[in-house]
């Protein structure tokens, strides 16, 4: 018979509350805030992330999922908030066949236009498909959005994309939200007043559809006449400049380059549009040989040496923007560090270049795809590029009255930097290297 005491025991512990098992999903949570504080630490500092906020608000929600499809949105606004832009959940085996929810797998189709900041104000940078057919026009003021001012509508925006996907600076975050944040399911709408540039009122209400999609996230207006030839559009300018968009940095860059470089020979300066740019792979030695007279080598730091057919040895101006992320911004860096080109832009790049790990989650269903050290270390003087961007040396941005004319500010003012060069400012001097000789 159960003594007196154990009677007691007995009767204490059976009216404690029952400590519910912890889920695979809990697990896996628990499992990958530990891991990301471990092998992120730097960048969680750097980027001033209250990670025991995050973790705080990630465990609590992780003991409402529900399902694999639950897990994964979980998991995917748990590296949003890492302010990464490479970070992403990956499937492992187990996982394949697990469908990603709404939220994330959403039919995407644009409006037809893309936007720009002016001082505190936004503005239409260009327009065609629908935006075009209803009125929408470059240099337009927008005034409100969808009933909102349209400062506070961008923010909104700018916040409710951010749960989901992770941007690595403000910059990152403010560019892809007035290009790529307007694309979104097919027949949203945005009801637009704007203020024209005459200063007259107009209402326009533009929908997303596939003829609106096309990727115009780089130049305003390109010049007049450019070929483009996969990854590359390049021309001259009226002023008989040379001119090369770089839409990506795929691994045949160098070779696309040295082609478009031969009907470019001739032009007294060069201008690297790098907005829109990708990312990619290649290799960047042999792009930077294709900017370095034949025989010669490059060594203000990092040592390049001439590549290619048909080099050019004459000044350079690099434009960037807060677009530019991940392998762009590794090349189009390289020209501003490494001494060989002056560079201007609307913003720093994205600030979106690193060096990555997985992390495999104890269910066996996802692993998580994170940065871990910053490519290219010896840029923005120890701080590399991850977090931070590649910095123009001179800051600038477009102008509304330009934009209703159909000019690019930024590539006149390129124009106008090859006219007076400011060679003060950049190591590599065309003459000592034997251009024009």
């Amino acid at each position: 018979m159960p003594t007196l005491l154990g009677v007691l025991l007995l009767l204490a512990t059976s009216s404690l509350p029952v400590r519910p098992a912890e889920s695979e999903y809990e697990k896996d949570v628990a499992f990958a805030l530990q891991e990301i504080e471990k092998k992120c630490s730097g960048f969680i500092a750097a980027k001033k992330i209250d990670w025991k906020k995050v973790s705080a608000e990630m465990t609590k929600a992780a003991k409402s999922v529900k399902s694999p499809e639950e897990h994964l949105l979980l998991l995917t606004r748990m590296i949003a908030r890492l302010r990464d832009g490479h970070a992403e959940v990956r499937p492992l085996e187990k996982g394949q066949g697990i469908r990603a929810p709404e939220e994330l797998r959403g039919e995407r189709e644009g409006p037809g236009m893309c936007w720009c900041r002016i001082g505190k104000d936004y503005y239409v940078k260009n327009a065609f498909g629908a935006a075009a057919a209803a009125g929408v026009k470059a240099g337009d003021k927008l005034v409100k959005v969808n009933g909102k001012s349209a400062d506070k509508w961008v923010a909104d925006r700018m916040a409710q994309l951010a749960d989901l996907k992770s941007f690595s600076t403000d910059q990152h975050a403010l560019f892809f939200t007035l290009n790529g944040g307007l694309y979104d399911a097919p027949g949203t709408r945005y009801a637009l007043e704007l203020l024209a540039p005459d200063g007259k009122k107009k209402s326009k209400t533009v929908a997303c559809d596939k003829a609106g999609a096309a990727p115009l996230f780089g130049p305003a207006f390109p010049p007049e006449g450019i070929v483009t030839q996969g990854d590359l559009s390049y021309g001259k300018t009226k002023s008989g400049f040379g001119y090369v968009h770089i839409r990506r940095s795929a691994g045949d860059l160098p070779a696309k380059m040295d082609a478009a470089l031969a009907t470019l020979k001739d032009a007294p300066g060069l201008i690297l549009d790098y907005r829109g740019n990708s990312g990619g792979g290649f290799d960047h030695d042999a792009f930077m040989g294709e900017f370095i007279p034949k025989g010669k080598i490059m060594d203000f730091g990092a040592e390049y040496r001439s590549e290619g057919k048909t080099p050019y040895g004459g000044p350079i101006v690099v434009i960037v923007n807060g677009t530019v992320v991940s392998a762009g911004e590794t090349g189009c860096g390289a020209f501003k560090e490494d001494g060989r080109a002056y560079m201007i832009g609307e913003s720093p790049t994205a600030g979106m270049a690193s060096q990555k790990e997985t992390i495999e989650l104890p269910s066996r269903l996802f692993a998580l795809f994170v940065s871990v050290h910053s490519n290219k270390a010896r840029f923005n003087g120890g701080k590399g590029i991850e977090g931070v961007g590649v910095i123009p040396h001179e800051t600038l941005e477009l102008k509304a009255r330009d934009l209703a004319d159909g000019r690019d500010t930024l590539i006149e003012r390129a124009e106008a930097i090859l006219r007076d060069f400011p060679q003060a400012s950049v190591l590599y001097d065309p003459k000592a290297f034997g251009w024009g000789n």
